[in-house]
């Protein structure tokens, strides 16, 4: 029996029929976003704005519906970095689904040079996180989400995307 803060595997089994499934490439400027709406996929660039970003998942949740699919879970997935944890405890809030990588744990080819390119990390990510969400082993790992804003997150309020009052 799993732990609910077991994160080697996840709790729920997929289901591609009813499951978004998006991952955000992260950088100063802009998010690249990638979702798999049930049987399309789909990608955006976004400005860093998480209002935007939830603007974005709700279409691409009325996209699913217009296709006659009813979304029933909407999982997100970033890697861990400079932006912390905000975001995730945000979209939770939403009542999103949210999974932060860890950096390290997404293989990539050592055999060659390879290109880097934000579409090409999202497409890698994506990979990673249905892997996961499967529950094939030694596809990426989860970084557990602490429940409050800590020493070091960036601090989303100054931006006015969470209130002032300590999350």
């Amino acid at each position: 029996m799993s732990k609910p803060d077991d994160l080697s595997k996840p709790l729920v089994a997929l289901d591609h029929d009813s499951t978004l499934v998006c991952v955000i490439e992260m950088s100063g400027s802009s998010w690249l976003v990638a979702a798999t709406v049930p049987g399309v996929d789909r990608l955006q660039k976004l400005p860093v704005d998480p209002a935007r970003l939830l603007a974005q998942v709700e279409r691409w949740r009325q996209e699913a519906a217009r296709a006659g699919r009813t979304i029933t879970r909407t999982v997100v997935a970033y890697e861990s970095g400079r932006d912390g944890f905000w975001l995730a405890r945000l979209l939770r809030g939403h009542g999103i689904e949210v999974y932060v990588i860890h950096a390290s744990s997404v293989a990539v080819s050592r055999e060659q040079r390879r290109a880097k390119t934000d579409r090409l990390d999202t497409e890698m990510l994506m990979r990673a996180l249905l892997g996961w969400l499967r529950g094939e082993p030694g596809h990426c790992r989860m970084v557990a989400i602490p429940p409050r804003r800590m020493p070091g997150d960036r601090d989303a309020s100054a931006r006015g995307w969470l209130p002032n009052a300590p999350d």
